[in-house]
Parts: C-alpha cells; sequence; structure tokens
C-alpha cells in the first residue's frame, strides 16, 4: 500500500530536475556518506540532530527527506517538518534504494566549496548566448539550487574569480571548459555523473547550437534562434539567465518525455 508520508525512488525519480521539485534533505550519518559520498540531485546535507533549529526555514516548502535506508532518521525528521507546518515525506528505502534504482547521483568530489551561506559561487563571461545559460541551467536543477553566477568582462574572469573564490566556467584554460568538440554543459555532465538519456539528447542540442554545428540535430537552429533572441531580449545577464530556465526546462521535459509525440494540421479528416 502507498504511504502518504513516503515517497518512492521511482515517483521522485519524475520530479528531480524539473522547476517545482521538492527540496531533498540528506540526512545521512557520516559514516554512511564517508564510504559513498554522492548525493542525489540538487540535495542538500543536514544533520537529524538540530532538525529543531532549522526545520521552520522549509515552512511552505515541499521536502523530501534522505537517509540511508529510509528508516528512523528520514521518518523522524520528515515528522518533525511536517509538525513544523512542512510539506514533507521521506524517501522509501532511503539513499540504498535510491541507488540500487541507477537513480543520478552527483560526484559530490567535483563540488566547488560552498561560500559561508552553504552556496557554490561560479563566474563567466558577460552577455550569455548558449552554453552560459546552459551550465547554470544544470547547476541549479541538478547541483546546487541557490548556486550563485558572476556575469563579468571576459579579461576579468579569473582575476574575479581569485579574488571572491568564484568557479570560472566556460573561458580558455579552466576545468569547466569546452574539451575538444564538446562544450562545457557536456563536460558537467560528465564530471557531476548526471549522464542519462534525457540530459545527453539535450547535450546534442546545446553543443550543435554553441559550436556552429546545427547538422547535428533538427532541434539546434530553433533552439540557437530562441537563445539568441532571448539575449537581444535583455541587457541584464540574470535577468537572461531567469528567463533561458524556461527555455531549458522545456527542452528537458520535451528530451524526457514528448520526442515521439508529433502534431499534425488537420489534426482528423474533416466530413463533408
Amino acid at each position: 500500500m502507498s504511504s502518504n508520508i513516503q515517497i518512492t525512488p521511482a515517483q521522485l525519480s519524475r520530479l528531480v530536475g524539473l522547476p517545482d521539485a521538492p527540496v531533498l534533505l540528506d540526512v545521512r550519518i557520516d559514516e554512511d556518506v564517508a564510504a559513498d559520498p554522492r548525493l542525489l540531485p540538487a540535495s542538500e546535507r543536514r544533520s537529524h540532530r538540530d532538525v529543531a533549529g532549522w526545520a521552520n526555514a522549509y515552512a511552505g516548502r515541499k521536502v523530501v527527506v534522505i537517509c540511508q535506508r529510509g528508516q528512523k532518521l528520514s521518518e523522524g525528521v520528515a515528522a518533525w517538518l511536517r509538525h513544523e507546518g512542512v510539506e514533507a515525506e521521506n524517501l522509501a528505502g532511503g539513499f540504498e534504494a535510491w541507488r540500487e534504482a541507477g537513480g543520478p547521483l552527483v560526484e559530490t568530489g567535483k563540488l566547488p566549496k560552498r561560500d559561508a551561506a552553504g552556496r557554490t559561487l561560479w563566474v563567466t563571461r558577460a552577455r550569455p548566448k548558449v552554453d552560459r545559460i546552459a551550465c547554470p541551467w544544470l547547476i541549479r536543477r541538478f547541483v546546487d539550487p541557490r548556486a550563485v553566477f558572476l556575469f563579468v568582462s571576459a579579461s576579468e574572469v579569473p582575476d574575479v574569480a581569485d579574488r571572491f573564490g568564484a568557479t570560472p566556467f566556460d573561458i580558455d584554460g579552466v576545468f569547466w571548459s569546452h574539451r575538444g568538440a564538446r562544450c562545457s554543459f557536456d563536460t558537467m555532465i560528465e564530471e557531476f555523473g548526471l549522464a542519462s538519456p534525457a540530459l545527453d539528447q539535450l547535450a546534442t542540442i546545446v553543443r550543435a547550437a554553441d559550436t556552429a554545428r546545427l547538422d547535428l540535430v533538427p532541434q539546434a537552429a530553433g533552439f540557437l534562434a530562441a537563445s539568441l533572441g532571448l539575449s537581444r531580449m535583455y541587457r541584464d545577464d540574470l535577468a537572461q539567465l531567469e528567463a533561458g530556465m524556461l527555455l531549458y526546462d522545456a527542452f528537458y521535459r520535451w528530451c524526457r518525455d514528448a520526442t515521439e509525440e508529433t502534431h499534425h494540421w488537420p489534426s482528423a479528416t474533416v466530413k463533408t
């Protein structure tokens, strides 16, 4: 029988990466994390020991709590959150069930150092077009929903990275950048361990649009046109990023759920 206080790995997998995905809280003990330090996509680490002190920070939000096996720690934390008015469930079977089901797991060894507020900080060139919107979208949907992105003059990226402790991306000579024919978005999917059929298909569209190889997939030309249109609509790079998130959300859902669907007009033969 299904439970109204638990969510299964299959159910959660349909929500991961979506703009309205629940907050994922990993409350595994340190020993379990040391044995497998990977995290469910976009999840946050919290301790069950001080749940009373942080529970109300999630008021008004949907939350899924994850422990090693989906037992006492996640059940207890989820119950405490519900006491605080949070819509909280725990993951049935916990981290082990998610891993056994083949759910995506983020390689935490590649995560940049977080700031005092617990956010990753990134810096890249101003006036983004494709890759510099794609990478923030991937980070916010699958790695760190609270990530901060700084858009600065191309010549200043290395110095801003150094002075502000930010991680540079999509510039020459850094780790998070193009590799051969593959773009920075490909690099992030690979290094974070996020490969999946939907993200791999989206990566091909991004790569084709970002590297002027529009012959790779038929969606590339329209994707590039939409991306360039957004860059003309917004002078503020952060406003453009927010608008671009919807574009990537839509293409991700198409890659995941709608590639076989077609549309015709007229939809049926009209009898006269």
